[in-house]
């Protein structure tokens, strides 16, 4: 969020990525389009286009690169990079499908080229680390113990599992064992005295990785065909008397702050608390303050944003 801000306040000029969706994870759209677009710079690495893509700064590069999926062919011979599941297994990844250009280099080996370019005098080996990447893991082995033996490890069928020390019961605590401890209550959020306020969780579907939405079917939540919808409780229905499939507008309700509002989603009666609504990330993104953040993380507040809601205007 700093970084960002850092762009918003203009003191930061270039921006460059690794793949992602940056502007569009982002909260406040509102401020973070323009934001972009005043950049001097801006780079783009991706294997496929997006939103982001199109905010283009006063110049702006957008470097294709080899995917996960295609050879990739260095000095060394042919390399493999490493990825970690959800079950916290890391094992190597190697492509097989013919690159879709000649042309295309890897991410490292774009890396490596600006670093060369920029740093003439680098101590860094940077063409024998795109050589052979597993002199990168060697270095990353050099500094991460759970890393050791990290080129063998991973070349063992199923690759290996990164130490998590609850889930092997190891409890790093004067007794050895786990310990739990009961305080009060935690409430992390300003609160409103208005009865009519609601909190907002932005939420992702079925068909969703992060800002990729490869469908409009959400089997979870049994909504298909759309991302246009605002899941809420039927008592919060009621009490704004409204139905499940009417049209309604979004407002925050932040004291003192910007009013944001996301007009004509569908509401959707789900068992959902009472007091509590969700709409779809990056959507409703619009409706998450910048300034609206954990002030130690400075994560923008996705989960938990007051709002009201009123029958759609238009």
């Amino acid at each position: 969020m700093k970084a960002l801000q850092a762009i918003i306040d203009g003191r930061s000029k270039v921006l460059i990525t690794l793949g992602g969706n940056l502007v569009v994870a982002m909260s406040d759209p509102e401020k973070c389009f323009p934001a972009m677009a005043a950049l001097d710079l801006t780079v783009h690495l991706g294997t496929k286009l997006n939103r982001s893509h199109l905010l283009v700064g006063k110049e702006s590069i957008l470097l294709p690169v080899l995917g996960r999926t295609e050879r990739d062919m260095q000095a060394g011979g042919p390399q493999s990079v490493t990825v970690e599941d959800s079950m916290s297994m890391v094992h190597a990844s190697r492509g097989k499908l013919t690159p879709a250009s000649e042309h295309l280099r890897s991410e490292p080996a774009i890396i490596a080229g600006m670093a060369q370019a920029t740093l003439p005098q680098s101590k860094v080996p940077w063409k024998e680390l795109v050589a052979d990447y597993d002199h990168i893991r060697d270095g990353i082995e050099a500094v991460f113990p759970e890393f050791t033996d990290y080129n063998a490890r991973i070349r063992e069928p199923g690759g290996f599992r990164l130490p998590l020390p609850p889930t092997e019961r190891v409890w790093k605590t004067a007794s050895g064992k786990a310990e739990f401890f009961i305080f009060a209550g935690l409430v992390e959020d300003p609160t409103t005295a208005a009865k009519d306020v609601l909190k907002l969780t932005t939420i992702r579907s079925h068909d969703q990785y992060n800002t990729t939405i490869y469908g409009l079917d959400d089997r979870y939540r049994g909504v298909f065909g759309r991302r246009d919808v605002i899941f809420m409780n039927a008592a919060d229905l009621t009490a704004r008397q409204l139905e499940h499939g009417d049209k309604v507008d979004i407002e925050t309700a932040l004291p003192g702050g910007r009013r944001l509002r996301l007009p004509g989603l569908t509401a959707i009666a789900h068992d959902i608390a009472a007091g509590s609504v969700a709409a779809y990330y990056p959507e409703a993104n619009s409706l998450v303050p910048l300034d609206y953040h954990d002030p130690e993380s400075g994560t923008p507040s996705y989960k938990s944003v007051p709002v009201r809601i009123s029958r759609h205007a238009g």
